[in-house]
């Protein structure tokens, strides 16, 4: 087990202290049945403004203080939010479009709407994704490179494997999924992940909206001679570092945003202090 000193405990400790943070004030706030779920880079509402004023959607209304989406039936919410997003790709505000589906569900796991996944960001609706430490007994952690090609944080470090939790998708089948595109974990391996807990990480994303987004945190321990390799082509390389070398690239800002967090909750779990 590595070992921590206390300034570095401090610093990994006060990353986590600080991983919710408000979107800005001048955001404008995103409500669903008169419930807060997300908000608007304020940018985008003169053109939010005109292509609602040329042409309303169902279920959708636009005023100063507000975007409302009124309740229906997941099928109704989802298609009158596609007619929207449609309409902000064609506008240039939605990059990076997927052609991959997200639900998004309240508090008690029912979903009401799923949307384009590069549509969540713009919204600031919260999304799920899985997130694995792959690590080894003998004290080292696994840490992919993202690939160059990457649109969203190419070449910096990530935990041995991580995704976004699609629609009709859990974070347990996500997170062996994921295993085996970005790592290649067979499945008799991933089928050991212990749940290590949920982190809740909410920033600015420039330049197109807020990123919300629930971490569910999962612990892989690998064999010793196993060393992971990529399917996917969405990761450069890997590398198995001490829990020490893995605390201060983080420090040394060397990770993804979401990635840090969840290492740096990895090492706090799983190192002694000096």
């Amino acid at each position: 087990m590595d070992s921590l000193n206390t300034s570095t405990q401090a610093a990994l400790e006060e990353m986590l202290q600080n991983t919710a943070r408000t979107p800005p004030v001048d955001f404008l706030p995103v409500y669903f049945n008169h419930s807060l779920i997300g908000c608007i880079n304020p940018e985008f509402i003169p053109y939010l403004q005109e292509t609602l004023n040329k042409e309303p959607i169902a279920l959708i209304q636009l005023d100063q203080q507000r975007l409302s989406i009124a309740q229906g039936r997941p099928i109704e919410v989802s298609q009158s939010l596609q007619t929207l997003t449609e309409r902000l790709r064609l506008g240039g505000l939605i990059p990076g479009w997927r052609n991959e589906e997200f639900a998004w569900l309240d508090a008690d796991g029912h979903e009401h709407f799923r949307l384009e996944r590069a549509a969540f960001k713009t919204f600031g609706f919260r999304s799920l994704a899985a997130h694995i430490n792959g690590y080894t007994k003998s004290g080292l952690i696994w840490l992919g490179r993202r690939s160059e090609s990457k649109s969203i944080d190419p070449g910096r470090l990530d935990n041995l494997s991580a995704g976004g939790i699609s629609a009709d998708e859990t974070p347990w089948v996500c997170a062996k999924r994921e295993l085996w595109e970005e790592a290649g974990v067979p499945i008799q391996l991933a089928q050991a992940i212990q749940p290590a807990g949920r982190i809740p990480l909410r920033r600015v994303s420039p330049p197109f909206g807020f990123h919300d987004e629930l971490l569910y945190v999962y612990d892989l321990e690998l064999p010793d001679h196993f060393v992971p390799t990529n399917h996917d082509g969405e990761v450069s390389g890997f590398i198995a570092v001490s829990y020490a070398e893995a605390a201060a690239r983080i420090l040394a800002d060397e990770f993804t945003g979401d990635a840090s967090l969840v290492t740096a909750d990895f090492i706090l779990r799983h190192s002694k202090l000096k």
